[in-house]
């Protein structure tokens, strides 16, 4: 259990499960900007309709946005550990790399994509995960892993007949595990600032904990090697937010440190989420929003950026 925990990209599950989901997000960027893909191969099972699937969300010189949800059977999914390999039919993922080949009536999208200089959270036998020490609880609604916060991209996708070239591009890679997405979330991620050597990824969401609710944060910044990291389990706390249907500021605090988040997303296109263990929900994403971040230590600015090609969610009731 301890071995799945500290590697994320693991199937966690298994697939005997009833009203359980699981998702990898592979999100890739192109050198000169132009292209932005995100894939999201997961196995979705329940009564009514188990099935694995590979979501494909598509954006071009961040005007044209398009997605695609294509199901495949439960038996399609095989995934296997050390090293980890999830296949999907013709497709297979993997912490080092992707190769799709997806023929649909509104995508084709074909190509092999090489990893390298995968950049990993910080953890310890405490805090094996980003989810700190609530990755010992057996019984969260979701669970969430980051696998890279940054890495190189080598390779071509021929995206509806067009050959795009990802090398030289960024990457990044987290995944979800559970039952169903919280009720209400933000979540945000860029790796393309004006420092090149900075990632960054942001959740908050609503989080049922047995009889009661709390406010989960997870948030990881890493500048030039050194991370920072404001978490519920660290003794974070937001201070100030203001959220509205494609933007939002938040202030949170973590000892001398203050971080403020400031997020923009103008074009969206809706995805499919899971509600126990089913895909029958939808939420918003783009991939083409801004991210401006401000840290202080002691209330000095120590370090100021913007990030664009974000992916950012606002999920609000």
């Amino acid at each position: 259990m301890l071995r799945k925990i500290k590697n994320p990209i693991l199937f966690q599950g298994n697939l005997k499960k009833k009203n359980y989901f699981e998702g990898w997000y592979y999100k890739m960027v192109s050198a000169d900007g132009s292209c932005s893909v995100a894939l999201i191969p997961g196995i979705s099972l329940n009564e009514q309709h188990s099935h694995a699937f590979i979501q494909v969300f598509v954006t071009y010189a961040n005007v044209d946005l398009k997605t695609i949800y294509v199901e495949y059977n439960k038996s399609d999914f095989e995934a296997s550990d050390f090293p980890f390999e999830l296949c999907i039919q013709k497709n297979t993922f993997t912490e080092y790399g992707v190769e799709v080949s997806i023929e649909n009536k509104d995508l084709n999208i074909q190509g092999k994509l090489k990893f390298s200089g995968i950049t990993k959270i910080e953890t310890s036998l405490l805090s094996p995960s980003i989810m700190g020490y609530f990755s010992f609880f057996t019984f969260m609604e979701c669970y969430h892993g980051v696998v890279s916060m940054s890495h190189t991209l080598v390779g071509n996708l021929t995206i509806d007949g067009k050959p795009v070239d990802f090398s030289g591009g960024k990457g990044y890679i987290e995944k979800d595990w559970g039952k169903s997405f919280p009720r209400e979330y933000v979540w945000m991620q860029s790796n393309h600032f004006k420092n090149t050597e900075t990632s960054f990824m942001f959740s908050e969401a609503i989080i049922p904990f047995k009889a009661f609710h709390f406010n989960g944060l997870i948030i990881c910044l890493i500048v030039n090697g050194k991370e920072y990291r404001f978490a519920t389990y660290n003794g974070s706390k937001v201070t100030a937010k203001e959220i509205k249907i494609n933007s939002v500021n938040y202030e949170i605090k973590k000892g001398k440190l203050k971080l403020i988040v400031f997020a923009l997303n103008e074009k969206t296109i809706s995805l499919s989420s899971p509600k126990n263990g089913a895909m029958i929900q939808s939420i918003k994403e783009g991939l083409s929003g801004i991210i401006k971040l401000q840290l202080y230590e002691n209330d000095n600015l120590i370090y100021e950026d913007t990030g664009t090609h974000a992916g950012l969610e606002i999920m609000m009731h």
